[in-house]
């Protein structure tokens, strides 16, 4: 291992702060922040910053469309740092083992998750996990290509997802509705559509953002004055972010995160580019590093599980639990109930928070 890339992976606190706030917001999310804050903003000043925290209907692109992106770029940047000693020894039978657990594992959890959403025994496999699962699988295999041949792969995906669509329905094949590829595979798989229309087949296009976080977490490490890689990234997310909504301006292929339409694959994966050089200038750049970025920073330590566990027992103990103490605290005063489930929210996402904070003073870290 050069001596730059041990020096670049012990000041990326960037992609730690990155990987937090992505993680906070989901728990925050959990924690049932996003539905009450949009109860209490409802034909108000915060009305349009409400309707930011929640998934488009279809075609269009609103600030949580980014979130599910975000988290499976940062997975792809993370992975050369974190593989890079054990490929460099050559111990790939090792390595394998771990990303084929991993993703096993990634997997089960999705779908357990769906169990718990549904609260009985079900076979759906929606849920970002069972995503990444592939995603990893794919961005993988590939990794230790050169760049080129990477972007190249992730290209090619993008025009397999244009073409299984139109060739499956010419006439309309990103209608809203269940007359899609995506919904055709589901039904195959899974015998189901969503309600939502989600599918399966996302994998195959968001694989681009696992990929592309590879190839940035490459030239992260490779032997470059920082502004040459700030100015790749910015170039190159800038350009497939530009190219993303010309296919859905110029009326191509619309934005459709709820499929991952290419145009919204590489939009958002313009955004999560643009995210990474911004936090890497303003954090490790220019060596500012304040202690309240830890706030975020301690979330992304332990990723898998706090959103885990927010997602089944956090949410399921701690909503009712805060709501008892916040109500008893503020209703005597004639806070209004919206406002009081807000503040409640407030509080079940402290203790998600806390616990995350715990974990990391006291070095405990679950890995997957």
């Amino acid at each position: 291992m050069s001596q730059l890339a041990d020096n670049v992976s012990k000041r990326l606190f960037s992609l730690d702060v990155f990987r937090g706030l992505t993680m906070f917001l989901l728990i925050a999310e959990a924690a049932g922040f996003h539905h009450y804050f949009s109860e209490w903003a409802e034909g108000g000043l915060f009305e349009g910053i409400a309707h930011q925290l929640h998934h488009h209907p279809w075609n269009g692109l609103r600030f949580w469309d980014l979130i599910q992106p975000f988290f499976m770029f940062i997975v792809g940047v993370a992975m050369p740092f974190s593989l890079r000693k054990r490929l460099a020894k050559g111990d790939r039978k090792s390595v394998n083992k771990h990303i084929f657990r991993r993703c096993f594992l990634l997997f089960a959890f999705g779908v357990l998750l769906h169990c718990v959403y549904s609260h009985e025994l079900v076979w759906e496999l929606w849920n970002v996990l069972v995503q990444l699962a592939f995603t990893i699988l794919i961005a993988y295999a590939i990794m230790q290509l050169p760049n080129k041949t990477q972007i190249g792969i992730s290209m090619g995906l993008l025009l397999l997802t244009e073409v299984l669509y139109r060739a499956y329905n010419p006439g309309a094949p990103y209608a809203q509705g269940h007359d899609s590829f995506g919904s055709f595979v589901d039904q195959l798989v899974m015998g189901q559509v969503n309600d939502g229309y989600w599918v399966f087949v996302n994998f195959i296009p968001t694989a681009a953002h696992t990929i592309w976080g590879v190839v940035c977490g490459k030239l992260l490490l490779e032997h470059l004055p920082e502004k040459e890689k700030i100015k790749q990234f910015v170039i190159w997310g800038s350009i497939i972010l530009v190219f993303g909504f010309a296919l859905d301006i110029l009326g191509i292929t619309p934005i459709v995160k709820r499929i991952a339409t290419t145009s919204f694959t590489l939009a958002s994966g313009g955004f999560a580019i643009l995210t990474l050089a911004f936090f890497y200038w303003a954090i490790d750049v220019r060596d500012h590093q304040p202690k309240w970025l830890k706030i975020f920073s301690v979330v992304g330590t332990n990723s898998i599980f706090i959103y885990l566990f927010a997602e089944t027992v956090g949410a399921q103990w701690f909503r009712g639990f805060g709501k008892i103490w916040v109500n008893g605290l503020l209703a005597p005063l004639g806070v209004p109930e919206p406002a009081i489930m807000v503040w409640s929210s407030l509080a079940v996402l402290f203790i998600f928070w806390y616990i995350t904070y715990f974990l990391d003073q006291h070095k405990i870290y679950f890995k997957v």
